[in-house]
């Protein structure tokens, strides 16, 4: 089994990656809410000041998404990404968020299908 990790730069792409998901058989994902360093860096006014502080603020971003969810190989790892890929655009090109993937030794509390 793979976990795969998903952080979406906009939320507003959540529902379609969402849906996709449910059209490639992710039966689950867990999504937390997150940021960024550079929104809090832009945050903290002892860390950056001045003008910095104002540009960092205005270029990051409000909040992201990030997906966890449980994959049975890692065929199904790549192709999930591909998948998001496709709403989002590639991964490759800045502001579209990250994406990664890793094999589980130990995992309880999930059932997958084959």
């Amino acid at each position: 089994m793979y976990l795969v990790v998903i952080v979406l730069n906009k939320e507003e792409d959540l529902n379609a990656v969402l849906e996709k998901f449910n059209e490639i058989e992710i039966t689950g994902a867990t999504i937390l809410d997150s940021k960024g360093m550079g929104r809090t860096l832009a945050e903290h006014n002892n860390f950056v000041v001045g003008g910095l502080r104002k540009l960092l603020h205005e270029k990051s971003r409000v909040g992201n998404k990030t997906l966890f969810t449980v994959v049975t190989s890692k065929n199904q790892a790549e192709t999930t990404i591909e998948e998001v890929e496709k709403i989002i655009g590639d991964f490759s090109d800045p502001g579209r968020g990250i994406a990664f993937a890793f094999p589980l030794d130990i995992i309880k509390g999930v059932v997958l299908k084959n």
